[in-house]
């Protein structure tokens, strides 16, 4: 079960806390974020099991830049303005 701190801005899991995504990405966008996040998550572990550290690196920046997307890294989203938050996550959708 997962948890959140009571301002919102952590969810608990195991005991440990971690940055929650950003409430104000709208859901559609959120979801194509998180579809991006899992792709190169994925990507990250096959360029792991082929030995390709070009193909690894390229994989975990895309993991970085779909983490700071969600606001799950980066400047924390609750100190950005409504502008800096919404430039933050369109910048991270990736090219459809």
């Amino acid at each position: 079960m997962v948890e959140h701190t009571p301002d919102g801005r952590y969810v608990v899991i195991d005991g440990r806390r971690w940055r929650a995504t950003d409430p104000a990405i709208p859901e559609a966008e959120a979801a194509v974020l998180r579809r991006e996040l899992m792709s190169a998550r994925r990507a990250v572990g096959a360029a792991l099991k082929a030995g390709d550290a070009t193909a690894e690196r390229a994989a975990r920046d895309r993991v970085q830049a779909a983490k700071v997307g969600l606001g799950e890294r980066g400047d924390p989203w609750w100190e950005q303005s409504d502008d800096e938050r919404r430039a933050r996550w369109e910048a991270a959708l990736p090219d459809e």
